[in-house]
C-alpha cells in the first residue's frame, strides 16, 4: 500500500510505502501496550489495594465460598437422608426377620453384640461428610446382610409350611367319638388280643370324611378287610388310610388338599358298625396317628366313647 502526501510547503508530492510488516509491527505494539497496561493495573490494584478492586475481589470470593458451602451442605443433607433410609430399612428387615422366624418356629441367631451399660445427657455430634459416607457404606453392608438372612429365613419358613401342609394333622371326621386307639386291643370279631394299627372314629353312616393333609390319592377301591379304602400319599414315604367308607369320592392320581371330601363314613369290609378306621404309615410301617393329630387344634376337642 502507498500513501501520497501533497502539501504547499513541499515542492513535490511525497510517496510513503506501507508494507504488511509495518501493519504487523503496529498491531503487536498495540497488543503489548494493552497487556502491559492491564498487568500494571492488576499489580497496582493488588499492591496498592484500591478499594473498588478489593470490594470486587471480596465479593467474588464470598460468592464462591457461599456456593461451595451450599454445595457441601446439600451433599451432607442428601447423605444424611440416605443414612436415615438405610437405618429404617435395617429396622424393617429386623422386624420382618423376627416375624418370619417366629412363624417358622426358628430361633433367630442374634447378630447384635451385647452393649455395655451406659447413660448420660444426649448431646448430638454432627458428622462430617467422610464420617457420613463411611456410615452409609457400613449400613449398606448391614442391609445386604439382613437381606441374605431373610432369604434363608424365607426358605426355612416355606419348608416348614410345606411340611405342615403335608402332615396329617386335621381330623378326618368332625364331631365324632373317639373309639379304639392305636396299639394292642381285643379284636372285636375274633375276640383275641391283636394289634390295632390305627384310630377308630365313631360316627353315623354317611358322615363326611375329609383328607387330613395335602397329597395325591394312591388308591380308592374295595379291600377285603378295609372295605372301601382310600390311600393318600403325602410325600416323604408318608401315607394315610381311610377305611370302611360307604362311598368313595376320589380317584387314584387325584390331587387333594387338606380338608377335601374323600368319602363318607360306613361299615364296609371287616367291621362291626359304622365308623372310620384311620391309619398313618411311614415307609409302610404303621405309626400312631395321634402323634400327628395332636399337632392340630381339633384333636383336643375329641370325646371318648
Amino acid at each position: 500500500m502507498q500513501i501520497i502526501l501533497v502539501s504547499r510547503h513541499l515542492k513535490a508530492a511525497k510517496t510513503i510505502a506501507i508494507m504488511p510488516r509495518h501493519l504487523a509491527m503496529v498491531l503487536a505494539t498495540f497488543l503489548a501496550a494493552v497487556f502491559l497496561t492491564s498487568a500494571a493495573m492488576s499489580w497496582l490494584s493488588v499492591h496498592l489495594r484500591f478499594p473498588v478492586v478489593e470490594e470486587a475481589l471480596a465479593s467474588m470470593q464470598n460468592e464462591e465460598s457461599q456456593k461451595t458451602q451450599e454445595y457441601v451442605a446439600n451433599n451432607i443433607q442428601m447423605m444424611a437422608a440416605r443414612l436415615g433410609e438405610l437405618q429404617a430399612q435395617v429396622l424393617q428387615l429386623d422386624t420382618l426377620g423376627d416375624r418370619l422366624a417366629g412363624m417358622a418356629g426358628i430361633k433367630r441367631a442374634s447378630v447384635v453384640k451385647e452393649i455395655p451399660a451406659g447413660g448420660g445427657p444426649f448431646l448430638p455430634a454432627p458428622m462430617t461428610a467422610n464420617e457420613l459416607q463411611a456410615e452409609i457404606e457400613r449400613m449398606a453392608q448391614t442391609v445386604e446382610s439382613k437381606n441374605d438372612e431373610l432369604v434363608v429365613l424365607e426358605s426355612k419358613f416355606l419348608e416348614q409350611r410345606v411340611k405342615e401342609r403335608l402332615l396329617p394333622t386335621t381330623l378326618p371326621v368332625k364331631d365324632a367319638l373317639l373309639g379304639s386307639l392305636f396299639g394292642i386291643r381285643t379284636d372285636p370279631i375274633a375276640g383275641v388280643r391283636a394289634m390295632h394299627e390305627g384310630i377308630d372314629f365313631r360316627a353315623d353312616q354317611g358322615t363326611p370324611v375329609v383328607v387330613a393333609a395335602d397329597g395325591v390319592v394312591l388308591a380308592a377301591s374295595y379291600h377285603r378287610e378295609y372295605g372301601n379304602l382310600v390311600e393318600v400319599d403325602h410325600g416323604g414315604s408318608l401315607v394315610s388310610r381311610y377305611a370302611h367308607l360307604s362311598r368313595l369320592n376320589v380317584k387314584p392320581g387325584q390331587i387333594v388338599k387338606r380338608g377335601d371330601l374323600i368319602g363318607d363314613v360306613g361299615s364296609t369290609g371287616r367291621s362291626t358298625g359304622s365308623h372310620l378306621h384311620f391309619e398313618v404309615r411311614m415307609f409302610g410301617v404303621a405309626q400312631n396317628p395321634a402323634h400327628f393329630l395332636r399337632k392340630g387344634s381339633e384333636f383336643a376337642l375329641l370325646k371318648r366313647q
